[in-house]
């Protein structure tokens, strides 16, 4: 019994020393982050909106004055959700200089019924049905080359050239001032990207709330440090709008392919190119004359395999074949914020590091009650779980802010135990995108895993 108890001793020890460092070097990170922020916050505060009010949507130009506007919505085996979606953009943007590219697939003949169902309607001219020449899935890249190719022939035939492409998915709710905030700054910048707020789901409050979490602190504060610092801002792949003219550049080198088919996070590369291009990505809050945020919402997965399924897609593609697709090029802050995109694998280690030595120590506890005597943490491990354990308590509270900020006060409560879920998500994905990747350098081409997708019901509020 007493060298099981000094086994465990030594495990536990190794475990946390290991997560303790791990967890000190991410917070300290986070911790520059916050502090980068704020300090952005109080500077912009003293000297520009001291003098200027926000801009809100009364300030923006009158609807249909920017155009013309694509609208590219990638859509495989989204029988469910692409009608009423169309139709809500349609609705909101019946004044709107714009046209819808949707792509499908011909052994999808669910969502080629709806769509078709869309342009048989009165509003059917502003959208065109683009028909992948190959059977589904492929990946969203290839759907949405098909979509460029298509916008180039109605340039063509039209005589017009787009002002912006804006992506979105089959699940999308989009705010109706939306194409007029995009259409205002397209032609100044690269990429012009909107926040995205996941819809709150009664029927999962902690996972597909845990998106919630994520979304209002990452793109409340951490876009908007990068968008501050000068580094490349990756497109989040929906409420984002694409400079027509610098996609058209990209599109050129590329062999008229702007989206790389063999990527599955090819908005997230798209973004990190046009800022190596020398283009500029801005992320833009405002809010509209409801005081709502112009925003694009939806509902994220709610089930845990839906959930795995999709970080592990973005964990391929961003932490590990983005390693290999992106590289490590540019300035210091560019290599800084790479460098966070990719340390989900490494994190996932190090908390998995944490639980196991937190399970440990509970058996060796357990012990100690029973009367076995163990010995002391280690020095520096105490001082090291007291810093950690101070970082872990102030980054609770920031994630808090900001849902408070964005969803209100129940929903920052729920975030603080809402993080464990979010932790066991993200070491299950790590697994399986694990898994993925070896088998993708095996050889295993890379295809769109897409989860199942809902659309909110008429009597659902959307705020937008």
């Amino acid at each position: 019994m007493g060298l099981a108890l000094t086994a465990a001793e030594l495990l536990r020890n190794e475990l946390l020393l290991f997560a303790a460092i791990g967890l000190l070097l991410g917070g300290l990170d986070d911790l520059a982050i916050d502090g980068l922020y704020a300090t952005r916050r109080l500077w912009r505060s003293i000297t520009i909106y001291s003098r200027i009010a926000r801009m809100t949507a009364c300030d923006l130009p009158p609807p249909g004055r920017a155009g013309p506007i694509a609208v590219f919505v990638p859509a495989w085996d989204e029988g469910e959700v692409i009608g009423p979606m169309l139709r809500a953009c349609l609705h909101k943007w019946r004044d709107e200089d714009v046209h819808l590219f949707v792509g499908a697939y011909p052994n999808d003949p669910v969502t080629l019924e709806r769509v078709r169902q869309v342009t048989a309607g009165p509003d059917g001219a502003r959208v065109s049905l683009v028909l992948n020449p190959r059977p589904g899935p492929t990946t969203k890249a290839d759907c949405l080359n098909q979509l460029w190719g298509a916008m180039r022939a109605w340039e063509q035939a039209q005589g017009r050239e787009m002002l912006a492409v804006v992506l979105h998915d089959a699940e999308d709710v989009v705010h109706r001032d939306a194409l007029r905030l995009i259409g205002l700054l397209a032609p100044r910048f690269g990429l012009v990207q909107l926040p995205v707020l996941p819809l709150a789901s009664a029927r999962s409050r902690w996972i597909a709330g845990h998106y919630c979490d994520e979304f209002a602190e990452h793109h409340g504060k951490s876009l908007a440090v990068r968008e501050a610092l000068g580094a490349a801002l990756p497109s989040a792949g929906v409420g984002c709008g694409f400079n027509r003219r610098v996609l058209g550049r990209i599109a050129a080198a590329r062999g008229e392919l702007p989206f790389d088919p063999d990527s599955l996070t090819e908005d997230y590369e798209l973004g990190l190119r046009i800022g190596e291009a020398g283009d500029r990505g801005v992320l833009v809050r405002m809010r509209d004359e409801d005081g709502a945020l112009i925003a694009t919402r939806e509902y994220f997965p709610d089930t845990l395999g839906a959930a795995v399924r999709q970080k592990a897609r973005w964990t391929v593609g961003i932490a590990l074949a983005g390693w290999d697709r992106m590289g490590w090029s540019g300035s210091w802050h560019e290599r800084w914020m790479r460098l966070r995109d990719r340390r989900a694998a490494l994190a996932a280690l190090v908390l998995l590091a944490a639980y196991l030595g937190l399970l440990m120590a509970g058996l060796v506890a357990i012990a100690e009650l029973a009367g076995r005597a163990s010995a002391p943490l280690p020095w520096p491990l105490p001082w090291l779980l007291k810093i950690t354990g101070v970082i872990l308590g102030w980054r609770l509270l920031v994630r808090m802010i900001f849902v408070w900020r964005a969803y209100g006060w129940w929903e920052a409560l729920l975030s603080v135990p809402r993080s464990l879920v979010a932790n066991i998500i993200a070491m299950l994905a790590v697994r399986r995108a694990v898994d993925i990747y070896v088998r993708h350098l095996r050889g295993q081409r890379l295809v769109w895993d897409k989860t199942t997708h809902r659309f909110p019901d008429a009597a659902e509020p959307s705020r937008s």
